[in-house]
């Protein structure tokens, strides 16, 4: 496996060693001990997979009282993937990455507690799998709207407006956010 470093320090890109062959391929997409060795040392709690066709945008989301690493990948179709650093007191706060990932490149995309995610379809449809760090929990889930026009995120979606869900869709800007609905850089691990 192979770490690549983004701008956003903690958020990085995993290129996974890939066998192929006539008959297709094979790959780790985890191992505690190689992902340890890449300076990656989450415990990995709930497994979470998801399918969307083109156009949808899910997120930015992000949890306060119980953060989540997240580790993300592609099984089918192909995605823009974003992470935006919401830690105060962060010398990259507000900043945002982000990384195209899919069933071809299959890559991998790792952002450390204390960062929003989100994801744009830009295949017909996409198979999305993520580990978390912790659970998920409703009452600590928050989150920023995708088209903050101070974050200003490329989102690949054209003249289109993307297809999102009434919860992502009521979400104000990260400047709207109270200090009280953001981590501190001190309060995550």
């Amino acid at each position: 496996m192979k770490r690549i470093e983004t701008n956003l320090p903690g958020a990085c890109i995993i290129e996974p060693e890939v066998h192929g062959d006539d008959r297709g391929f094979f790959m780790e997409s985890y191992n505690q001990r190689d992902f340890a060795q890449l300076g990656i040392n989450c415990t990995f709690v709930q497994d979470n997979h998801s399918r969307s066709q083109r156009g949808v945008i899910r997120g930015l989301h992000y949890q306060l009282e119980r953060p989540q690493a997240k580790l993300v990948r592609v099984i089918l179709g192909e995605v823009y993937d974003v992470a935006v650093d919401v830690r105060r007191g962060s010398e990259t706060f507000g900043r945002w990455t982000s990384v195209t990932l899919s069933d071809e490149n299959k890559r991998m995309f790792f952002m450390p507690e204390g960062f929003a995610h989100g994801f744009c379809v830009i295949s017909e449809f996409a198979e999305f799998a993520y580990k978390c760090s912790d659970f998920y929990a409703p009452s600590a889930e928050r989150g920023i709207i995708w088209n903050d026009p101070e974050l200003a995120i490329g989102w690949p979606v054209g003249d289109d407006a993307p297809i999102l869900s009434p919860k992502d869709a009521a979400y104000g800007p990260l400047s709207a956010m109270s200090e009280s609905d953001l981590p501190a850089i001190g309060e995550v691990s």
